[in-house]
């Protein structure tokens, strides 16, 4: 039915990328940190260089792909191996020597939860096999909140029994958001280029959001699932986690395609993504009608998002200045009904217990007679899943997000990240998130049940990549923020003791 439906829906490729922007707001801390100059001479800070920076300074031949990292030694040696192809004249494309990082949920034949030591795959997940072709070095993999935060109703953002809790580099003790946290903490300071996670339901847009980083979550079968730990097949989606919006667009380009082993990418339109590169362009604000379901924030404001909705309308007039064409009250018609559903829930439920036992049925090598005996309660083979997930469809579609933007001929909807992930994992759509600016001096500091920090003082696919570009070159928002923390050495650090 879902391969179906996107067909139906994708018979213009636009389909892919036009659904909505969110915009960001984070945190930064009072206390100084070790900032990073912006690089000397031909060596780029690797905080805040770009794809292209470090192409440019790769082909000059003014540092190696060697030189990007000093990690591991399978690292070392796949980077010698891509320099000799440099050397050689055979570059492979744009994410070639390009050092990148994987969410801990994405299968490599070169390997969480300790439920899963010892069960080492057969082979890389499509999306790392896809990386590896493009050029991409695998420097490693990220922390995230534990079974992608669907280990507990009582479990706190980026905490995982391997690797304990990760916090946010822009204030101190802050929660990072998840589950992608290590993800978004590691592309934010410069660890890796960028990362790739994963989202359910706000997986790679809130932490990108409180990373001060361009999230993009793909429409589900845009980029296969093949080999990366399920949670909801009808949700599930692999996208990037990078400081600008062009760097997550070529990583985008490098994963997404038609795989076999994923039918969901079968719904691609002329089984072929589009080419995102084709989308940097100023000007992609201007005609764009872009909607504001206003009773979204109404249902989900509070006496603690005043500053972010400030921040929220001051980006809506720089769009609007740039030729967008607002459309207001753009609203969802059960928005208020499916906030107050468990059916999203419910559905996620039936979907995990089946989905999590196929994967553990595909390790070659395991220990999960526990979690095999687990998994036999309400699943998506019951007679009462397909009407459940029918409504939720509708709450998505229809009654949701994307009636909004048939009614309304809109090429995008916007909304603030913290009120984004849900309108769109119900459909299965897209969104990419771009930083708008930090928490003004004087905001409260708030803290979670655990403690973690949630706001305080100075907390800073083609059309819909393009709208997010244009909007991110007039504002660089990320730019005028900087985190608390940050590594004490760089890559002119590296090749001076070279």
């Amino acid at each position: 039915m879902i391969t179906s439906m996107l067909r139906q829906l994708c018979q213009n490729s636009n389909f892919l990328l036009v659904i909505l922007i969110a915009l960001t707001l984070v945190t930064v801390s009072g206390v100084a940190g070790a900032i990073l100059p912006a690089g000397v001479g031909t060596y780029p800070s690797l905080a805040d260089t770009t794809i292209d920076t470090l192409a440019e300074g790769l082909a000059r031949n003014d540092f190696t792909s060697v030189d990007l990292q000093k990690s591991t030694p399978d690292a070392l040696l796949i980077a010698s191996m891509l320099d000799y192809e440099r050397a050689v004249g055979n570059t492979r494309g744009s994410l070639h020597g390009i050092p990148l990082l994987l969410k801990d949920n994405i299968a490599t034949f070169d390997t969480g939860s300790w439920a899963l030591v010892g069960a080492k795959v057969s082979h890389d997940a499509t999306v790392v096999e896809k990386l590896r072709l493009a050029g991409a070095i695998i420097l490693g993999k990220t922390s995230l909140s534990e079974w992608a935060d669907w280990r507990s109703l009582n479990s706190n953002n980026g905490w995982s029994a391997r690797n304990g809790q990760v916090s946010d580099p822009y204030f101190r003790n802050e929660d990072p958001w998840g589950s992608s946290s290590g993800s978004g903490v590691a592309s934010t300071l410069g660890l890796a280029l960028a990362s790739v996670g994963t989202e359910t339901d706000g997986s790679i847009i809130s932490p990108a959001s409180f990373k001060n980083l361009v999230g993009i979550k793909p429409t589900v079968g845009l980029t296969s699932r093949h080999l990366v730990i399920p949670v909801r097949e009808h949700q599930d989606t692999i996208g990037p986690l990078a400081r600008n919006v062009k760097d997550a667009a070529y990583i985008l380009q490098a994963i997404a395609g038609v795989d076999p082993r994923d039918n969901y990418t079968s719904a691609i339109p002329g089984h072929k993504a589009p080419d995102y590169l084709t989308a940097y362009k100023t000007s992609r604000l201007s005609g764009r009608r872009i909607g504001i379901p206003r009773n979204v924030i109404s249902l989900l404001a509070d006496d603690t998002t005043g500053p972010m909705m400030n921040a929220f309308e001051d980006a809506v007039k720089v769009m609007k200045r740039a030729g967008a064409i607002i459309v207001e009250d753009t609203d969802f018609p059960t928005a208020t009904e499916f906030w107050d559903s468990p059916l999203s829930t419910r559905i996620l439920n039936a979907d995990f217990v089946v989905n999590l036992r196929t994967y553990l049925t595909s390790l070659p090598t395991r220990d999960t007679g526990l979690w095999d005996g687990a998994l036999s309660n309400w699943n998506n083979t019951d007679p009462r899943f397909w009407p459940a997930y029918q409504q939720l469809l509708y709450y998505g579609e229809e009654g949701g997000l994307l009636g909004a933007i048939k009614r309304h001929a809109l090429d995008a909807v916007v909304l603030p990240a913290n009120f984004a992930p849900d309108w769109a994992a119900a459909a299965g759509s897209p969104i990419v998130t771009v930083p708008m600016g930090s928490y003004p001096a004087g905001v409260s500091v708030t803290k979670d049940s655990w403690g973690m920090v949630e706001s305080a003082p100075n907390i800073p696919e083609v059309t819909l990549i393009g709208t997010a570009y244009a909007f991110e070159q007039r504002t660089m928002a990320r730019n005028k923020v900087r985190p608390y923390l940050s590594p004490r050495i760089d890559l002119m650090d590296v090749v001076s003791n070279a």
